[in-house]
């Protein structure tokens, strides 16, 4: 009888569970059994990891086979587990030592020719496999540069099993020719997130582009600055996605820990860029109003995988049409919007996923999109008008703080080729200032931007200039604001006094963040640059 155990990792989600397989040979008719709760691709796997051991020059056991994955109460999917599975068969045959493969973390699948392939989840599996005490991982040569963006961890990347048995019997390594990079991974397939930009889909668009809008503008540099939700409504042809396109680039580079909770997300979900194992810009999403509840929230079939609103974490995520969404979708985007996270149940399992996102709804007037245009010649009822407008519910846009009107673009400022419209790293510069600003502000509590800061804090610790908060007293008084308004205008004028390098929020950044909260033009001006 012959026994052997080598570690893997189930991932649930972005989190990783240490799976131990175990294998046994006893006398008896060959047979292969897996046991452990596996599901159908690792059920497979049974036929995968013994042609790939035959055609490896290796020869397969002929005797009763047991291959047991602990924790058996664990769902286990994917073809992860065929390298794994494969080692620890070969260390109860002897043909390696079983105690060099006891304390391996083993990740890859296996093809019929023993090539080992790229899997998703490398980053959070490496992650999950560290904080476990793990320090030798093995995972295929494609995913190396991946998972040693974990600290501590001496990474083993592999083509095939021939090279990994040769590695540990301490024998010549045969050489294997590589898999050809510039051929599309079929892992990635379709998966791309739509609107992505990248170096496969272009630069990312220039804020210069825009014509005229100061007022969205100004929006945007401001929900950049503070992390604040923004809502443009406007007719077709008004540049609103224009506008929201250009909005991620605005945003500073993430941090070494954002970067990898987002590399996390978008391992899993298996659309990592190729040659580029960490993300280090804020990701931009945009899926059809056509998306179902699994694709915008995350779920699925069998365990549930990551949706656009955590494709989007550290990011921005833009609903064009945002009406024609779903009802449940929208109102399901109300608790990430508050918690920055998302748990998802289902009957295989319950996964918590990252959302922290920057919200951009965009939305038209009525159905036809020309209501309350001059000349628009709209047709549409006044109950149809309502009901569009109805379906982006009080409690959904009462968590955005920014709602603005994006007039038709005139003649004048469409042609006008001497435009002096700031480009995208001038006010993305400015952005970066403000938010240096908030973070020295906020040095030492749990938050980072000014839409993260709770009312009452606001309220108390740091207060507005004497007699700033005049208008936004008469507004509550007259019942047009809320108490929740009431502190989100307070987070709006702060971002608006951080552009404008002021100590504490004045009369005109507070007059400007009610007009960016309530979207009724007040006369205030609004500043370009950090003379607000």
């Amino acid at each position: 009888m012959g026994f052997a155990r080598t570690c893997s990792v189930a991932l649930i989600g972005t989190e990783g569970v240490v799976v131990e397989i175990q294998a046994d040979l006893e006398p008896g008719v060959a047979a292969f059994t897996l046991v452990g709760l596996p599901d159908k691709s690792l059920s497979e796997s049974r036929d995968r990891v013994r042609a790939a051991v035959v055609n490896s020059g290796e020869t397969w056991p002929q005797k009763k086979l047991t291959v047991g994955l602990s924790p058996a109460a664990v769902p286990k999917s994917g073809s992860g587990f065929d390298l794994g599975i494969a080692l620890a068969t070969l260390g109860a045959a002897e043909r390696v030592a079983p105690d060099a493969i006891a304390d391996l973390m083993v990740i890859g699948e296996l093809g019929l020719d023993g090539r080992v392939r790229p899997v998703r989840g490398i980053l959070p599996a490496v992650l999950a496999a560290a904080d476990a005490g793990y320090r030798h991982v093995v995972v295929p040569e494609r995913t190396a540069a991946e998972a040693a963006l974990v600290p501590g961890v001496a990474v083993l990347g592999i083509r095939s099993l021939r090279q990994l048995i040769a590695v540990l019997n301490d024998e010549p390594v045969p050489d294997e020719e590589p898999l050809d990079d510039d051929r599309p991974d079929p892992m990635g397939a379709g998966l791309a997130p739509p609107g992505t930009f990248g170096p496969a889909r272009g630069p990312a668009p220039d804020l210069a582009d825009v014509a005229g809008q100061r007022l969205a503008r100004k929006a945007l540099e401001v929900a950049a600055a503070g992390g604040h939700h923004l809502h443009l409504t406007g007719p077709p042809g008004a540049g609103k996605t224009m506008l929201a396109e250009r909005l991620a680039g605005l945003l500073p580079p993430l941090t070494p820990q954002e970067a990898l909770e987002v590399t996390a997300v978008h391992s899993v979900a298996g659309i990592l860029p190729a040659g580029k194992p960490l993300i280090g810009t804020a990701p931009y999403c945009a899926p059809h109003h056509s998306a179902t509840m699994p694709a915008i929230i995350g779920g699925g079939t069998g365990l549930p995988r990551p949706g656009a609103i955590s494709l989007a974490h550290r990011g921005v995520l833009f609903l064009d049409e945002a009406p024609e969404f779903t009802t449940q979708v929208l109102e399901a985007l109300r608790q990430p919007l508050e918690s920055g996270h998302v748990v998802v149940a289902r009957a295989a399992g319950v996964m918590r996923l990252p959302a922290r996102f920057l919200l951009v709804l965009a939305s038209n007037p009525c159905p036809c999109g020309r209501h309350g245009m001059i000349g628009g010649g709209c047709e549409c009822p006044a109950s149809a008008v309502r009901r569009y407008q109805s379906r982006l519910s009080g409690p959904l846009l009462d968590r955005v703080d920014l709602r603005v009107t994006v007039d038709p673009v005139s003649r004048c400022e469409l042609l006008d080729a001497a435009g002096d419209n700031e480009t995208t790293a001038i006010v993305g510069a400015r952005v970066r200032t403000a938010r240096l600003r908030a973070a020295a502000r906020y040095e030492g509590l749990p938050w980072t931007t000014n839409s993260e800061v709770p009312g009452h804090e606001l309220r108390t610790r740091w207060q507005t200039a004497r007699g700033a908060i005049r208008d936004v007293e008469r507004e509550m008084e007259r019942g047009r604001l809320t108490a929740r308004g009431l502190d989100r205008v307070l987070r709006v004028a702060w971002t608006v006094a951080d552009l404008a390098g002021h100590d504490r929020p004045e009369l005109d950044d507070v007059g400007q963040a009610l007009e960016l909260r309530t979207g009724v033009y007040r006369g205030v001006p609004v500043g370009v640059g950090s003379a607000s």
